[in-house]
């Protein structure tokens, strides 16, 4: 049968194992869309920007595991998705960029839309290539999979000229094997056994697939028979949490607390983590937060086979049999009153269902929230990884897609939920089990934080009002009904434990805004 070049392309997707693409597509895509057309085991699922499209693709791959493709219309659409490409970058997460460009032949004609598409994606890409040819765009998108199913997880650019698309191919590829991850030194193994039996005060930090329930498990056995104590980097692509799992401390994202907290481990012993170090610079404060005298010892790094480095350290401590300390199912007591980001924690851990999924990116308002949720029922917990903001929205809608039998948690402040909230419109259309919960301190209030950290001491009118989200507030529930979602405001920790689990009882989507003080 006669075939296109992007027929082959959406077949050899699905090939490969890729059944999902977030899509924003233009002209220069439209035989792509045409062949996606064709195949309905390919599910597709449209953005309203092509920050939702990025964002929701990284969402779906931390979740189910592998990646998804989207869908960019040349340059500009690729640009409009790079800030969560970013996110995801540094979340690792393996995701599969189709950019559409104009045809071969029509570059130089410098039609409004020509741009350096490979120049744009290079900073957030791991792999990019741009197809020269119709009969090479299914071998190319073959590799494309395969560079972004590599440990830990990779972003792929695929670039695909429009006569690329619409002239004839020979057919599908295969997939390729992705190579396995890296061996583990046993040099490094050593080290870190010979630190765990010193005595000395050692810390685990636990980062990438170290963070999934089994690793987790194993880094709590070694902590049970040596004493050691479990972190994980501030920001993390997905940890399995809650009562019944291994509690790992993430971090503290305050330099100062970061300093104290680690001031006196004389050894980090990383599993896929890299070093922890501050967010940003701060006048008279360092870079690095373990202490100067405290040894890194990297025993698996992230193209490593973490699950066997976690292994190799449990046989030789003869820590199989040992019992990893789990948390126990425990409550905070209910709070009253106004929202507060105490209160705000203490009513999500009671009311999370069991086997959610949070994504957070409260900000601020999310200091306390590790700390509170953490004897709360089992769940998986997703974060900013990348600094980008705006990723709360779409990382929400790609977890829903990728586990739509459970239910999502967003905890969104509202600074940034203004980057991306036309992903509500997409989880209406998807009939999304996704509540979002908006901490609505209307101020971009981190950045007052940061102002005082700097040793910016006097702050006017011109400052402040950078700051501030008010005149007019935004009216977050009428903008939710806009896009097809229900919702209400609450002043209240009572009336926020009743919309929430409103809210999860509705199984569609459902926005409550916390106004807090």
């Amino acid at each position: 049968m006669s075939m296109n070049g992007a027929q082959s392309l959406v077949k050899t997707l699905l090939r490969a194992g890729v059944d999902v693409c977030f899509s924003n597509p233009g002209t220069s895509e439209m035989h792509f869309v045409a062949a996606l057309d064709e195949h309905p085991d390919m599910k597709c699922v449209l953005g309203l920007h092509e920050t939702i499209v990025t964002g929701a693709a990284d969402g779906y791959a931390r979740m189910a595991g592998k990646p998804a493709a989207t869908l960019l219309h040349l340059g500009p659409g690729l640009g409009n998705g790079l800030a969560n490409l970013h996110n995801a970058k540094r979340a690792r997460t393996p995701l599969v960029n189709i950019v559409g460009d104009h045809a071969t032949y029509h570059g130089h004609f410098d039609a409004p839309l020509t741009s350096d598409v490979e120049g744009i994606a290079g900073p957030v890409s791991d792999w990019v290539r741009s197809s020269k040819t119709s009969y090479r765009v299914a071998g190319d998108a073959a590799e494309a999979v395969a560079a972004a199913r590599q440990a830990p997880g990779h972003i792929a650019t695929l670039i695909l000229p429009a006569d690329c698309a619409w002239s004839a191919a020979s057919g599908a590829a295969d997939a390729i094997e992705p190579p396995h991850p890296l061996a583990v030194s046993a040099d490094a193994v050593s080290a870190a056994v010979d630190w765990l039996r010193s005595g000395r005060k050692v810390a685990l930090l636990l980062g990438d697939q170290a963070l999934m329930s089994g690793n987790l498990e194993l880094a709590g056995k070694i902590s049970a028979v040596s004493g050691c104590e479990l972190f994980a980097p501030t920001s993390n692509r997905r940890i399995m949490r809650g009562a019944g799992r291994v509690a790992v401390e993430r971090i503290a994202y305050p330099v100062d607390v970061a300093l104290e907290r680690l001031a006196n481990f004389e050894a980090v012993l990383s599993f896929g983590a890299d070093e922890p170090v501050a967010f940003f610079a701060y006048p008279d404060k360092p870079s690095r937060v373990l202490p100067e005298a405290c040894e890194l010892l990297p025993v698996a790094g992230v193209r490593q086979d973490i699950a066997a480095a976690l292994t190799a350290v449990c046989e030789a401590l003869g820590a199989e049999n040992a019992a990893p300390p789990v948390v126990e199912f425990a409550l905070p007591e209910a709070p009253s009153g106004a929202i507060t980001p105490d209160a705000a924690a203490a009513v999500v851990a009671r009311v999370l269902p069991e086997n959610a999924i949070v994504i957070d990116e409260a900000i601020t308002s999310g200091r306390s929230l590790d700390r509170i949720t953490r004897g709360a029922v089992a769940h998986d917990w997703l974060q900013i990884t990348g600094g980008a903001i705006g990723c709360g929205f779409p990382l929400a809608t790609g977890a829903s897609v990728a586990c739509p039998d459970r239910p999502v948690l967003g905890l969104q402040a509202d600074g940034s939920g203004a980057y991306s909230l036309q992903a509500l419109w997409t989880q209406a259309r998807e009939e999304q089990h996704v509540v979002t919960l908006i901490f609505a301190n209307r101020e971009y209030r981190i950045l007052k934080g940061e102002m005082r950290n700097v040793g910016v001491t006097q702050v006017g009118r011109n400052a402040l009002s950078m700051l501030d989200l008010r005149r007019p507030n935004i009216g977050w529930v009428d903008l939710a009904r806009g896009f097809g979602v229900s919702g209400e405001s609450v002043e209240t920790v009572e009336d926020l434990a009743a919309a929430l689990q409103r809210g999860f009882s509705e199984k569609r989507p459902y926005l409550i805004e916390a106004v807090m003080p």
